[in-house]
């Protein structure tokens, strides 16, 4: 993990009193785990679950499992739960997302982060010359080529890399159902890193 990120993370544990018991939707069994964050260390109970089995860290519990469900963990249990650089290496995140729900208790946080994709502003650029112009542009159809498309973190197979999310996804999909704290796009290209509160 970026230590940009780690230290981000950390802030927003920070802001928003994380305490009591945490679980980490990806976690490893490296010191960069999100649940080793300086903040958690007044944390009751830290909870990993990833699909790899991971050596033992003090302190931290590890459950080698699908976070697609998490039948051990009941209802409403968990007061924070972290993910990052994992929803876009899981086939069926949304099913990630509705266990995440479902164990956070209500007023619970959900700290996230995903690498995402911006807005394209060679084509904001493009558009305003060709409006104010009004004659076509030199090199107009190189220019539209690559407008095209837009810069994207590197495919990174973990196993497998599936998808890459934009800003309205983190607040309208990861964040359904919470009130959405805050949303920060750190580095380029783009991680979105969002806070929402269960309901």
């Amino acid at each position: 993990m970026h230590p940009r990120i780690f230290a981000h993370f950390d802030l927003l544990a920070q802001r928003y009193g994380l305490r009591g018991s945490v679980l980490e939707v990806g976690a490893t069994g490296t010191p960069d785990t999100l649940l080793n964050l300086p903040t958690l260390r007044a944390a009751t109970r830290r909870i990993g679950i990833n699909l790899d089995p991971h050596a033992a860290l003090p302190g931290i519990e590890f459950v080698t499992g699908n976070a697609n469900h998490m039948p051990w963990l009941k209802d409403a249990v968990i007061d924070a739960v972290l993910c990052n650089s994992t929803l876009e290496h899981d086939a069926r995140f949304w099913l990630t997302l509705s266990e995440i729900r479902r164990v956070l208790k209500p007023g619970g946080v959900f700290l996230v982060g995903v690498p995402g994709y911006a807005e394209n502003r060679r084509r904001r650029l493009l558009d305003v010359a060709q409006r104010v112009w009004r004659h076509p542009l030199p090199g107009a159809a190189a220019l539209e080529a690559a407008s095209a498309s837009t810069r994207a973190l590197i495919v990174h197979r973990f196993p497998a890399d599936y998808y890459r999310f934009g800003a309205d996804a983190v607040r309208e999909v990861f964040l359904e159902g919470m009130d959405m704290l805050e949303l920060t796009r750190l580095m380029d290209p783009p991680r979105f890193v969002a806070v929402g509160r269960r309901r």
